[in-house]
């Protein structure tokens, strides 16, 4: 199986973009259930974003995807992220309810 990393990487900003979709999953529903797991379990916080990425990143690596290549999506994918922080913090902060 051949995993194309532009495709779930790339916004291509139409109604069925499968990025947006994605990024809404993980910020609606794992990243607010991440952090009451850690709570829950008195784990350090963000202990499961850490090794929970990293697990799900080597997925990746057993499919035979190149690190490099896994660590270029994600650099660019941190780009975005950043960007978004920052864009976030001109506009007085993210959208409220967001855990």
């Amino acid at each position: 199986m051949t995993v194309d990393l532009d495709e779930i990487t790339e916004h291509d900003m139409s109604d069925e973009c499968p990025v947006c979709r994605t990024q809404d999953i993980v910020e609606l529903a794992l990243v607010p259930a991440a952090a009451a797991w850690e709570l829950r379990n008195g784990l350090p916080r963000f202990s499961i974003a850490l090794h929970g990425a990293a697990s799900l990143l080597g997925a990746l690596l057993e499919e035979g995807v190149a690190r490099e290549d896994v660590e270029a999506a994600l650099s660019g994918l941190l780009d975005g992220i950043e960007q978004q922080i920052e864009e976030d913090q001109v506009m007085g902060g993210p959208p409220q309810g967001n855990a």
